[in-house]
């Protein structure tokens, strides 16, 4: 009998498009074509999807994370038939300083129970750009969600506080004082009657309503100190609403200050969310069984309109044309060619051409994309929760809250198995922090773990109750960690267009814009996601119980 093919043929060999990687800028591009009428063709060199945005077990992430560069040997360029040049192509790892560290070897029994987002931690606001596309897509019947518990934000003596995030909470919040009451909620109702005034067309003028324009573009911390806020409650504004980087009070040292303007935006973001669901109490949910479903529903919402797929299916050279440099098509790792008029390539790729006078200069096909920082990221799996009775939240730790020299806020977010991440009595931690360097980011993720968490040893159990006899605060176990920093790569716009590797922020809004735009440059005359002829998208739009949010 004869042996299977490792790798079967496509058919048919020529699309619109050709789509390469499974993360979510490409799944949505690869959505947003289909429901346009574009053939699309949808490839991953992996065995699942979501490239960057997914969801793995324990060993599976391992793999994912120490894996290297793919088809080394390729380099440079070859002729191919029928006056094409294949340009050979490999993968970069955007990956480094990986360090994994496993403290108690029952953990690896429980890996295929363990759903690991690559790029977290992440969570979606509930009014935000990412729900709003699920909803007008309908991907959103293929994903459900459940909501954050609660939000806290760390203060300079190293406790817990509650962020309010409504005039209810604010009251009922014991941590707050009278007087601090009463400055939050006359901040929350000047955001608000500004924003009312906005919508209404109001200019200004005398209309105490209304934020100044001078006002609108000064730093947010500094307008924050004019209407005289204590540093308690600007903290909580700015890094546990808006969710700032970096140390707002670093004068010009701050690199990146935020708007007055931009900040009422976030808070206005921020509050529309709260209450938008009735299964969700606060402002943020996350989807069940990890981030990695997101990219799966856009390409389930793809595969419908009829977008075909093939995973395993490694490209290892672009086809362009031998005369004028253009782009045709690509090579399969199989040797079958496939032709589309257009490319879209996840952050990985770069090209490995050597100088030869029968190839036009491929920088102007291809852009690698630009590194334009680093991340640092922690997945932590712990025994314990990190506050009492609570399943999953999201920790801010501000500017020099865990050390003096901290320059950038840290965010963490926990996990447990109410969402389907993780086996029950465990809980799955997401720390990351933006940085300049591989010593820095270290030392943030290291100042959240020495701080919040114990480590398992053998001795523990023994041990465990005198512990909390002594201290009132049982800290979660340290289980396993995986510790790594990931580049920051833009998308670029050349005529092979390159989708943005995953940044720092908490939702997908800015990842969601840049993904817009590029498929505005690919289909210049097609909508992104156009309304359908019936009623049904406008209904999921109003009814809001469209997005499964379990209670």
């Amino acid at each position: 009998m004869a042996e299977t093919e490792p790798y079967p043929p496509i058919d048919p060999t020529n699309f619109d498009l050709i789509v390469i990687g499974t993360g979510l800028p490409e799944s949505i591009i690869a959505a947003a074509a289909s429901t346009a009428g574009k053939s699309v063709l949808h490839l991953d060199p992996n065995p699942h999807y979501g490239s960057h945005y997914s969801s793995l077990s324990l060993l599976d992430l391992t793999s994912f994370l120490t894996s290297q560069t793919l088809n080394p040997q390729n380099s440079g360029t070859e002729d191919a038939p029928d006056h094409t040049t294949a340009v050979n192509v490999i993968t970069r790892t955007i990956y480094s300083d990986i360090e994994i560290c496993c403290y108690d070897d029952s953990v690896t029994e429980h890996s295929r129970k363990l759903n690991l987002d690559v790029a977290g931690p992440r969570v979606l606001f509930c009014a935000d750009a990412a729900v709003d596309l699920l909803l007008k897509s309908s991907a959103n019947q293929y994903v459900e969600f459940k909501n954050i518990d609660a939000s806290y934000v760390c203060d300079g003596n190293g406790e817990l506080v509650s962020v309010p995030d409504s005039k209810s909470a604010v009251f009922k919040d014991r941590t707050l004082k009278y007087s601090e009451k009463n400055q939050l909620n006359s901040f929350f109702k000047l955001v608000q009657g500004h924003l009312e005034a906005v919508r209404a067309g109001d200019s200004g003028g005398d209309d105490g309503r209304i934020v100044s324009n001078e006002d609108l573009d000064s730093p947010f911390g500094v307008f924050l100190e004019k209407i005289k806020l204590p540093p308690k409650i600007k903290s909580i504004i700015l890094y546990a609403i808006a969710m700032v980087d970096y140390d707002q009070d670093a004068g010009e040292s701050c690199k990146d200050v935020l708007s007055t303007r931009e900040g009422i935006d976030r808070l206005a973001l921020y509050h529309s969310s709260v209450g938008r669901f009735p299964n969700a109490l606060g402002a943020l949910i996350y989807p069940m069984y990890g981030q990695g479903e997101l990219p799966q529903a856009f390409c389930r919402r793809a595969a419908v309109k009829g977008c075909l797929y093939v995973l395993r299916m490694p490209v290892i050279s672009f086809l362009l044309n031998k005369d004028s440099g253009d782009y045709k098509g690509v090579k399969l790792i199989s040797g079958q060619e496939i032709t589309s008029n257009k490319l879209v390539v996840d952050p990985s790729f770069i090209l490995t051409s050597s100088p030869s006078e029968s190839v036009h200069d491929v920088s102007k096909v291809f852009d690698a994309g630009r590194v334009s920082g680093k991340l640092a990221r922690c997945i932590c799996i712990t025994k314990g929760s990190i506050k009492p009775d609570t399943s999953s939240c999201l920790v801010i730790y501000p500017p020099r809250s865990l050390y003096p020299d901290q320059a950038m806020s840290i965010r963490v977010l926990q996990l447990g198995s109410s969402l389907g991440v993780c086996p029950s009595g465990m809980f799955v931690f997401y720390i990351s922090a933006v940085c300049d360097n591989a010593l820095e980011g270290k030392k943030a993720l290291h100042g959240v773990i020495d701080s919040r968490f114990s480590v398992h040893t053998s001795g523990m159990a023994e041990s465990s109750s005198a512990d909390q006899i002594e201290s009132t605060e049982v800290k979660p176990t340290l289980l396993w960690s995986a510790s790594y920093m990931q580049d920051v790569i833009e998308g670029s716009m050349g005529p092979v267009v390159m989708t943005p590797a995953p940044d720092g922020n908490l939702n997908y809004n800015g990842l969601l814009h840049t993904t817009s735009k590029l498929f505005q440059k690919l289909y210049p005359d097609d909508e992104f996601f156009p309304e359908t002829s019936n009623t049904e998208t406008s209904e999921k739009l109003e009814d809001d119980s469209e997005v499964g949010i379990e209670s």
